[in-house]
């Protein structure tokens, strides 16, 4: 798929480190309802959005804190993909500061925190 704008990354090894020393971001977790019983990242910085509300509502999903288009953003998902194209839609909605967590939460899991679990 081609996304009109560029989605920088952010590897899980990067986001451990960002977790433990810096608080001035949010993450955005598009996964389903579903998904997030079978696995989810403990953190008060995530706020979980599924990209279903976000097709169906647009920005108006949104919760307040993540509307502010200069905030940082790490969209994540449970292999990258959907929040890559999250990511990429924010970009082209205004958001300034949008990346995507590479390889999402089944990576995290995988190589950072086993104990969320995979699925």
């Amino acid at each position: 798929m081609i996304f009109p704008f560029r989605v920088a990354q952010i590897s899980v090894a990067e986001l451990a480190r960002r977790r433990k020393t810096d608080d001035d971001f949010l993450m955005l977790d598009v996964r389903e309802a579903s998904e997030l019983q079978m696995a989810k990242l403990d953190d008060g910085r995530v706020r979980c959005v599924p990209l279903s509300d976000l097709a169906r509502r647009g920005a108006d999903a949104l919760p307040e804190d993540l509307q502010m288009r200069d905030k940082e953003i790490i969209v994540f998902c449970h292999h990258g993909s959907r929040s890559e194209q999250v990511a990429a839609w924010l970009k082209q909605q205004g958001w300034q500061n949008v990346v995507n967590l590479d390889g999402g939460i089944d990576a995290y899991a995988a190589f950072v925190e086993p104990e969320i679990g995979r699925y």
